[in-house]
């Protein structure tokens, strides 16, 4: 596993380096909000979302959960 990962990051290290530096804002921008769109929240973090949509009715019925799902 741990070579797997080395190999991504030499990679990844060489994309950085053949970047240009007027572009390196923009790439630290991309990776950041994509680590951040792939990380999973802390379960208290998700808790607290989902008390205060549950407190402002911000709520789904079973019914609406299951539109467009085709189960047979």
């Amino acid at each position: 596993m741990a070579e797997y990962q080395i190999t991504y990051k030499e990679r990844l290290y060489q994309e950085i380096e053949a970047t240009p530096g007027e572009y390196l804002p923009a790439l630290l921008n991309i990776v950041r909000v994509y680590r951040e769109s792939v990380t999973l929240k802390p379960a208290v973090d998700s808790f607290y979302q989902g008390w205060q949509e549950a407190m402002h009715n911000e709520t789904f019925s079973i019914n609406e959960l299951w539109d467009g799902i085709d189960a047979e």
